[in-house]
């Protein structure tokens, strides 16, 4: 009690595996993800839901209010909640993906979702993984992290989880959708795509998952966070 928080922003572009990398460092911290792409894709599916075009500012400034969505954590398993439903699964399509990332440019979206994570930040240890958390959302994070790889390498991580699931795809097709996404997301006029200028770039191309995640505790470490019998202590 009485301690400050311990928080780790992960900043970057799509497909740089922010999310995987996150989820794993968090579980070996005992910290809490939290993870804001998934909030805005909840948004998103939400307006797709409704018929409301995701580049429609207005359409969905007028809406977002009516899209109550929550994170929690079940037998070490993040469920995301839309108006009570378990949406985890539904919000991981490539349609909501396009479609989050044009709402996630909306001020009314953005001021909707801002102040449950900054909640979470300031009462608890959390990471936090999106396209502007260091920049915006936690700019005293304690850790600020910009992780990256190749638009190729991107392309082809990608490529690989489709087939796994037995969805056909275009590995040409997926590396001008990123290419284009990371475009869109770091030409939007507001909070665009940045790194912070006190993040440390981790670029992941030629990185395995848990040398990133191990890469990512190291830097926490060297910026105070003190750990004992795997759980973090300040």
């Amino acid at each position: 009690m009485g301690q400050k928080s311990f928080n780790i922003a992960i900043d970057g572009p799509a497909g740089a595996g922010k999310s995987t990398i996150a989820k794993l460092a968090a579980r070996r911290l005992g910290f809490i993800y939290v993870d804001t792409g998934a909030m805005y894709r909840a948004v998103a599916l939400f307006m797709l839901r409704r018929g409301i075009d995701p580049a429609d500012a207005e359409g969905v400034s007028g809406a977002v209010e009516g899209a109550q969505i929550t994170i929690r954590h079940a037998d070490g398993v993040q469920q995301v909640l839309l108006n009570g439903e378990d949406v985890s699964g539904q919000i991981r399509t490539e349609e909501v993906g396009a479609a989050a990332s044009k709402v996630s440019a909306c001020p009314a979206v953005r001021q909707h979702l801002l102040m449950l994570q900054k909640s979470l930040a300031a009462d608890a240890d959390v990471i936090m993984d999106g396209r502007d958390i260091g920049t915006c959302i936690l700019p005293d994070a304690d850790t600020k992290i910009y992780l990256t790889a190749s638009v190729d390498v991107r392309a082809g991580r990608r490529a690989n989880e489709l087939k796994e699931k037995g969805i056909a795809c275009s590995l040409d097709e997926i590396r001008r959708d990123i290419a284009r996404r990371d475009e869109q997301d770091m030409t939007r006029a507001i909070s665009p795509l940045r790194r912070a200028a006190d993040a440390v770039l981790i670029d992941s191309s030629e990185m395995t998952i848990d040398e990133v995640a191990e890469e990512i505790i190291r830097v926490a470490i060297a910026h105070g966070l003190r750990l004992s019998s795997g759980e973090a202590e300040r």
